[in-house]
């Protein structure tokens, strides 16, 4: 409860100063900064629950650095709710007892008790969470952590907590600050003084933090990457071949397709590999691609790829993809080299740059612009596509990853706008927040799980976990196909702001095959969790996460398989894929 004795000073006779005025008078900033250090018991206690919430296993192992900084974080705010229970309960229930405070031994017992139990407590945390990550990194195929190594969370954490105190304190008494002299200037009455400077700190407050230090660190983000985008990965070579966007033949200048669009168009398998590894004589894949410096505005990089389409013969070929990039432009060069291999070469793929920041910084900052960029490159191919013989056009799909597929659902208005428009989408790893797929999880069939839902028995669209899964029969599935494939682990596609105060059903069903059973809902935790586990949400293996491997070939399989595909064909394919894995850079 509230430290009775933590407002009052100690006693002095009537007129004069107690050794804290006294000490306030000669050094007012030692005692100030010393304040900030002076910790509310109840605060302590809850502050100590929340850190041993944050410590259970949440989707993807964490190392002693982020869980440091997460305890600290849940730690602070666990502090901060403590403090205001506290406060209630004493203004409204102790504050008026005889009882209360109790003796000062049986108070001092009682502070010395919290503090000790605290501590014990979060040991005993760290003991069990070191071990919950391990588990998590055997399930996962990942790299274990050390009992010895994890304890150094618990000193990271009581940092930040302290820091992230002390700043709510000054806050707090900047407030007091304002208050004063509005009643001191302005002969605001006090009863109103206080409120009126919470929210002029609360203005100023949210002011420096979006309008001056968000847009600062954007501005600062999209200089750095935009330096990076004028950089060609090492190896990186302009391509000759006419089928290429950047060749000499182009009308999308090398120099101008960004780092991601270079390494897009100059890579990936030719025909004479193609034929090797499917034994049957392949075509030049196509590939088209327009950076940020191709053209000034969205709509003419769009003119400019699909006259690229036309030049190079796009729309005599077998199949046609449309793929929203991520962030950077980044596409996923497993799933690029699938769908080639698997119709040896009679592909075009096309994409478009919209941005120069990776996924993460866009999916805060550039959402909008990617399901806007989105529809223009699919609304752009489609009517050019239209306007082709019937007989002799390519199959035309949609293919997007993590923030890409966003940037895909924006070009459709409906589940039913897809079928009338492609032969087939593949989106894999969705974000929470996307709006197609959000709705047909909401609408999920009774009885099935959040993690793994079937809408309308599967007949349309499905949901793959696995390369096992997307295979497994369920039933008739009516062409034009739409597959997600979304993992249990995959903190992209949980992440919500809902997990503050809400339970999701996931967290409420039974367990995914990658996630363990021990993870837990707690509020406002379970948020910041999940929100850790997105910076390392790629780097855990193949299967887990947000790392999808060749799972993207079963899903190209499933919806544009050529007429008598075979298991062994699957499994030549997965071969010369895991061959070439990791020669081509992460997601950006």
């Amino acid at each position: 409860m509230q430290d009775p004795g933590s407002a009052q000073h100690e006693a002095a006779a009537p007129g004069v100063l107690s050794r804290h005025d006294e000490l306030a008078a000669r050094h007012p900033f030692v005692v100030w900064a010393w304040g900030l250090l002076h910790l509310d018991f109840t605060g302590i206690a809850f502050g100590a629950l929340f850190f041993g919430w944050s410590l259970t296993p949440s989707l993807l192992p964490r190392d002693w650095l982020f869980q440091g900084l997460i305890g600290g974080l849940n730690a602070a705010i666990g502090y901060g709710v403590g403090t205001a229970v506290g406060w209630a309960v004493y203004r409204y229930f102790l504050a008026t007892k005889s009882w209360w405070p109790p003796a000062p031994r049986i108070l001092l017992a009682a502070k010395i008790g919290v503090v000790v139990g605290a501590v014990v407590a979060s040991v005993v945390m760290l003991v069990y969470s070191a071990g919950w990550q391990r588990e998590l990194a055997v399930l996962m195929d990942a790299e274990g952590t050390t009992t010895s190594g994890y304890i150094r969370t618990g000193g990271l954490s009581l940092l930040v907590a302290g820091a992230a105190i002390s700043l709510w304190r000054v806050l707090r008494d900047l407030v007091r600050l304002v208050a004063r002299y509005l009643n001191r200037w302005l002969r605001v009455p006090r009863n109103a003084a206080f409120p009126v400077g919470v929210a002029v700190v609360a203005f100023l407050a949210y002011t420096l933090v979006t309008g001056v230090l968000l847009n600062g660190l954007y501005s600062l983000a999209n200089s750095a990457f935009s330096l990076q985008n004028n950089s060609t990965r090492d190896g990186v070579l302009r391509p000759l071949d006419p089928e290429r966007s950047g060749s000499p033949q182009s009308l999308a200048p090398w120099d101008t397709l960004g780092f991601e669009g270079r390494n897009f168009v100059a890579r990936g398998l030719t025909a004479a590999q193609l034929t090797a590894a499917n034994g049957a004589p392949a075509e030049e894949p196509i590939r088209v691609y327009a950076g940020l410096e191709t053209a000034p505005t969205t709509d003419e990089r769009i003119d400019v790829v699909v006259d690229e389409l036309e030049r190079t013969g796009a729309f005599d070929r077998k199949v046609l993809v449309v793929i929203p990039t991520t962030g950077t432009g980044w596409v996923n060069p497993t799933a690029a080299e699938a769908i080639e291999l698997v119709h040896n070469g009679d592909t075009a793929l096309v994409a478009a740059q919209y941005s120069y920041l990776p996924s993460w910084i866009s999916f805060i900052a550039d959402r909008q612009k990617a399901a806007d960029a989105g529809k223009a490159l699919v609304d752009k191919v489609h009517e050019r596509w239209l306007t082709k013989p019937p007989e002799t056009r390519p199959e035309l799909y949609v293919y997007g990853e993590s923030l890409g597929t966003q940037a895909g659902e924006g070009a459709f208005d409906s589940l039913a706008e897809i079928r009338e428009t492609v032969d087939g989408v593949l989106w894999v790893g969705p974000p929470n927040a996307n709006t197609l797929w959000r709705q047909l999880v909401t609408r999920r069939d009774p009885g099935t799980p959040e993690v793994a839902p079937v809408y309308a028995d599967g007949l349309v669209v499905r949901f793959a976990d696995s390369a096992a899964d997307i295979s497994q029969p369920l039933g008739p599935w009516l062409d034009p196909r739409v597959l997600y494939i979304q993992h249990p682990s995959d903190p992209v596609v949980w992440w919500n702001p809902d997990l503050i105060f809400n339970r999701p059903d996931w967290l409420s069903e039974p367990p995914g095959y990658d996630r363990l059973p021990q993870m837990r809902w707690f509020p406002i935790v379970t948020f910041w969790q999940v929100s850790a586990d997105l910076a390392n949400a790629a780097g855990v293996p193949d299967g887990h996460g947000h790392n999808y491997g060749t799972s993207v070939l079963d899903g190209w399989i499933a919806i544009a398989a050529p007429d008598g595909w075979t298991q062994a064909d699957t499994d030549r394919v997965r071969a010369v894929l895991v061959a070439t894995a990791g020669t081509q850079g992460p997601e950006k």
